[in-house]
């Protein structure tokens, strides 16, 4: 808790009392003096509250970015990993270490070569 959140607590409050006050002896100088207390107490309040969550959370940033720096690196790694497995395999493949490339190419063609028997448009 910070001076502001005391502070503007403790006006809220008097602003309160004021008011209730100006109710009882019927001023209305005393009751807008005590609404206007009120708001001014409550907003401090809300500021004071609000610089007390902002540095908290700069408390706490630090480690949380150092943590998403390691899970971005991992992240790169794993990809990078991944990245050059798939092109060892690609270029084993292209190379002619892999049969699957030819027998892909050649359902290609058988699969050409069925279709052009099968349609109307031969000649």
């Amino acid at each position: 808790m910070n001076k502001h959140e005391l502070h503007g607590g403790a006006r809220y409050v008097g602003g309160k009392v004021e008011k209730a006050v100006g109710d009882a002896v019927d001023s209305r100088d005393w009751q807008v003096s005590g609404v206007k207390d009120q708001v001014a107490g409550g907003a401090e309040n809300l500021f004071g509250r609000a610089q007390s969550i902002a540095d908290d959370v700069a408390d706490a940033a630090p480690g949380l970015i150092e943590e998403a720096r390691e899970k971005a690196g991992d992240a790169a790694a794993r990809a990078s990993d991944a990245a050059r497995r798939d092109a060892h395999e690609a270029r084993s493949a292209v190379s002619g270490g892999d049969a699957r490339l030819l027998w892909a190419a050649v359902a290609a063609v058988g699969g050409f070569a069925l279709g052009w028997l099968v349609s109307d448009r031969r000649g």
